[in-house]
């Protein structure tokens, strides 16, 4: 008989791999979990080598299976109710290349899953969402969006998309608002927010606080996480560029700095952690790199080339 969610057992974890595997489960548990039936949509599965000596010891095996996207896939499994030790201790055994992240079942129940920790290695239909450095602006050759979806399709041309909807100028209030009708044709695995420095601007002509896109951004994240959720995307947050204070000044009537820049860095990485939402660091590609910069804040070409080798280490 299923064990259902009690206080003591509060999380229901999707698995389809050894965590099934009653001895795996009396070693990190103590106890044999009751399981039941649950199948995820959208995903396929593909063998992943182990190294680790104390994984493989309790598993008996040194290959176990991953999570992978595929549109019209299906991966039949079991869900789990743990504790939050047991849960723990699921986190502790699961190796570096897996990250514990959210997804809804196909009875539409939303659970923990263990997916590929590099979450655009994974993907098979990517939309990017953001402002005008995720557009392209100032690079001819369409900026690190372009290259990613070369590269991306070029590896599987049959069932690999990437869709870039970003609008230059874009803040997450914009983003978060326009996301929700653009998904659904598309059909989206995964949704990429560059959550630009837009959000860091002070109007110069403005007065008070209440234009200060800082202290709304957890709302805005927390709308595109359940839009997210819907389609069942794996969210994927692209922090802020570094950026060169000594030559932003008055941009458009906006004004940009280091300072503010990151406060929201900060509070995107705060809310990601806080959220099991995969955040990664555009920072430090660019850091201290000014010639990288056409005017301060837009990488030139050179620099979104920088972006995206860094990127296609997460590909």
């Amino acid at each position: 008989m299923a064990l259902t969610v009690t206080e003591s057992h509060p999380h229901t974890l999707f698995s389809f791999g050894t965590l099934l595997d009653q001895h795996v489960q009396n070693a990190l548990f103590g106890r044999t979990v009751p399981t039941t039936a649950a199948s995820l949509a959208g995903y396929t599965t593909r063998p992943l080598t182990i190294t680790d000596e104390s994984v493989i010891a309790t598993s008996g095996r040194d290959v176990h299976l991953t999570l992978e996207r595929k549109l019209g896939g299906t991966v039949e499994g079991a869900i789990l109710r743990l504790s939050d030790q047991e849960l723990a201790a699921a986190d502790e055994y699961e190796v570096a290349d897996y990250a514990r992240r959210r997804v809804l079942l196909s009875s539409g129940e939303t659970a923990w899953a263990y997916l590929d920790a590099r979450p655009l290695r994974s993907a098979a239909r990517i939309v990017i969402v953001g402002d005008s450095i995720a557009y392209g602006r100032c690079d001819p050759q369409g900026g690190w969006a372009t290259q990613l979806a070369v590269a991306h399709i070029g590896a599987n041309e049959t069932e690999h998309r990437v869709f870039n909807l970003a609008i230059p100028g874009s803040t997450l209030a914009d983003v978060s608002e326009q996301t929700p009708a653009l998904l659904p044709p598309r059909h989206p695995d995964t949704l990429v927010v560059a959550a630009g420095i837009n959000d860091s601007a002070v109007p110069l002509a403005a007065s008070d606080t209440h234009q200060d896109g800082l202290a709304r951004t957890a709302g805005h994240l927390d709308s595109l996480a359940a839009t997210a959720r819907r389609h069942n995307a794996r969210m994927v947050v692209l922090g802020p560029l570094w950026l060169d204070e000594t030559r932003t000044g008055d941009f458009e009537g906006l004004r940009f700095t280091t300072a503010r820049a990151l406060a929201l860095r900060a509070a995107l990485q705060t809310w990601c952690a806080d959220n099991h939402i995969d955040y990664l660091d555009m920072w430090e590609p660019l850091r201290d790199q000014p010639h990288l910069l056409v005017d301060g804040l837009h990488p030139n070409s050179e620099g979104h080339k920088e972006l995206y080798r860094y990127l296609s280490t997460l590909c």
